[in-house]
């Protein structure tokens, strides 16, 4: 394991703002934490004439829970029942669901279809459900469903077999994950992305008619419309220019409005994006994996590939066409943007800043707290820039005892106006209800990066806190994980 400190052993404010300044990091800090109804993470804020009655936001999730056939199982119910019980106020997505069968990422993701429709339907009124039961009133509960396709990163029929759909040959990532430079069969064809387009506004309308308020069209992760947001080397209408890269986003919106009148419309955004990296085997101790290198790209310059990659120094973000995105999202009228950062497949550090890393990952190559100042910050650049749009920030599970001092901060300062949770809803899902209610912080609760939730998927096994959550303590893949740590 690396020799950064670990977050617990912060114990007081003095020793967490001393850590940031070792860092040189910039990030504000309430001390004094505020509840309901005067602290700005309790401030209502409205979108479209809909009210979102606070701050936090439950970030969508993959569960390899779901049934092979598409449909939630009694684990994917389980975990809506928690974030409807959560007090956050925005559910954003809540899960990541393929607009069809080849565009899972594993073959336990949900597939949103006429035969499905009755069973996503079920996962929302569950949510509704404990929602009511918890916190009273659903009046300012707003619940969006992310839509997607893992494009490079399918595996539809089995957990060890990827079954690419590419938006354009990269070398340095087909290298990684085994696919043939010349091999031009995973690339998907214009006629082939004319058709998924209508696939993502078939599963958009059905969304609309099970009672979803938004629908995300994700674009972020390394998934298959990220991608084309760095499609310059592809020739026809989707690659190339900016407009083209950004046309399978217009021709969606298009059709839904078509389609699917007053259905609002979000996207979560991978708002920067930087080099694949890979594990340095020549620093690794004992077996263990080695700490993140970047891949080598010095033949690859001024570097053409991905999206908000500074092209002369891949190991560095550009923000000038993630604004322009941002541009964009105002003149369609999409006023929802949840801004991530990267890949959990190639470059977790900037994505998922976490001390362990997965089992398929590298030992983290900065101070974890790096990662997540890093998104924070570039989050506060691109709402000062689009200060109309609601903006949804990432990467704060990694403060762990101190997300809802930043939290309360950065909402406060005007840096983002919602405060997304990821792996802390799987640990600590009742942790807004808690913050803004003035309970203590449960601290056996609060999630540590132990990064099990993405090890377990990585070898075919449902994600869950197994550390924390005292369900899955008791399931048999606890075991199973073990023997893989050691």
């Amino acid at each position: 394991m690396s020799d950064y400190p670990r977050m617990a052993t912060l114990k007081t404010a003095e020793h967490f703002r001393a850590r940031l300044e070792t860092l040189r990091l910039d990030l504000p800090f309430d001390e004094e934490l505020q509840t309901a109804p005067g602290s700005p993470l309790a401030r209502p804020i409205e979108v479209q004439g809909k009210r979102i009655g606070n701050r936090f936001a439950v970030q969508p999730m993959e569960g390899w829970d779901g049934e092979p056939n598409g449909m939630p199982s009694e684990l994917t119910k389980r975990r809506w029942r928690n974030f409807g019980a959560s007090g956050a106020k925005l559910v954003w997505g809540g899960e990541a669901v393929a607009v069809r069968f080849d565009g899972r990422a594993n073959p336990n993701q949900l597939i949103l279809t006429e035969a499905t429709k009755g069973g996503i339907a079920e996962l929302r009124e569950e949510l509704i459900r404990a929602h009511k039961e918890c916190h009273g009133s659903t009046d300012d509960l707003l619940i969006g469903l992310q839509l997607t396709h893992s494009g490079r990163f399918c595996r539809p029929n089995s957990w060890d077999k990827l079954e690419p759909r590419i938006a354009y040959h990269h070398p340095i990532l087909d290298r990684k994950f085994g696919i043939a430079p010349d091999d031009d069969a995973p690339v998907m064809t214009d006629a082939e992305v004319d058709d998924l387009i209508e696939d993502f506004v078939r599963a958009a309308v059905r969304a609309k008619e099970i009672g979803f308020d938004f629908v995300d069209i994700k674009h972020c992760h390394g998934y298959l419309l990220h991608e084309f947001l760095g499609a310059r080397t592809r020739k026809g209408r989707y690659g190339g220019s900016f407009e083209n890269r950004t046309r399978i986003l217009r021709e969606i919106v298009n059709g839904i409005r078509r389609d699917a009148k007053g259905l609002m419309i979000g996207v979560r955004l991978s708002a920067f994006d930087l080099v694949p990296f890979k594990p340095d085997a020549s620093r690794a101790e004992d077996g263990s994996l080695g700490p993140g290198v970047p891949e080598d790209y010095a033949d690859y310059l001024p570097y053409p590939y991905q999206f908000g990659v500074d092209p002369t120094d891949p190991t560095r973000y550009n923000l000038d066409e993630p604004k322009r995105f941002l541009d964009l999202l105002l003149e369609l009228d999409i006023p929802l943007v949840n801004l991530s950062a990267g890949s959990p497949y190639y470059n977790p550090h900037i994505q998922r800043p976490a001390l362990f890393p997965p089992s398929d990952g590298y030992q983290p190559p900065e101070d974890p707290l790096v990662g997540a100042v890093r998104q924070i910050q570039v989050t506060r650049e691109l709402k000062a820039h689009r200060p109309e749009l609601v903006v949804v920030g990432t990467g704060y599970t990694y403060l762990q005892e101190w997300l809802p001092n930043v939290a309360q901060a950065v909402v406060r300062e005007g840096w983002t106006d919602m405060v997304g949770l990821g792996r802390m809803m799987l640990s600590y899902p009742t942790l807004p209800a808690d913050v803004l209610t003035g309970k203590p912080m449960q601290r056996r609760r609060i999630c540590r990066t132990f990064s099990d939730c993405t090890t377990a998927p990585r070898n075919g096994m449902v994600s869950g806190c197994y550390p924390l959550d005292p369900f899955y303590k008791e399931r048999e893949e606890r075991a199973k994980l073990q023997e893989l740590k050691a």
